[in-house]
């Protein structure tokens, strides 16, 4: 399978681009296990993005890095209303 070249910075900028929208994201857990949520992107940081999950059963905020969106452990995705 080829995968699609992107680079930290072109993350960086779609990220950016996504903040304070509503997104879907799936994590990746390991052994085809998968967790998908609502969420709203909050704050855009350097290094990492922090992201505000709807579901309740999620508490507080949850902090990416951008390299793990480059490994492919998560997807964000927007959501259209």
């Amino acid at each position: 399978m080829i995968k699609i070249n992107h680079t930290i910075s072109s993350i960086k900028q779609t990220i950016s681009e996504l903040s304070g929208k509503a997104v879907s994201v799936k994590l990746n857990l390991g052994r085809n296990k998968y967790v998908t949520f609502p969420a709203k992107v909050n704050e855009v940081y350097p290094s990492l993005f922090t992201v505000s999950p709807d579901d309740k059963s999620f508490l507080g905020k949850t902090a990416y890095s951008y390299s793990e969106i480059l490994c492919g452990r998560v997807k964000i995705t927007e959501q259209k209303i």
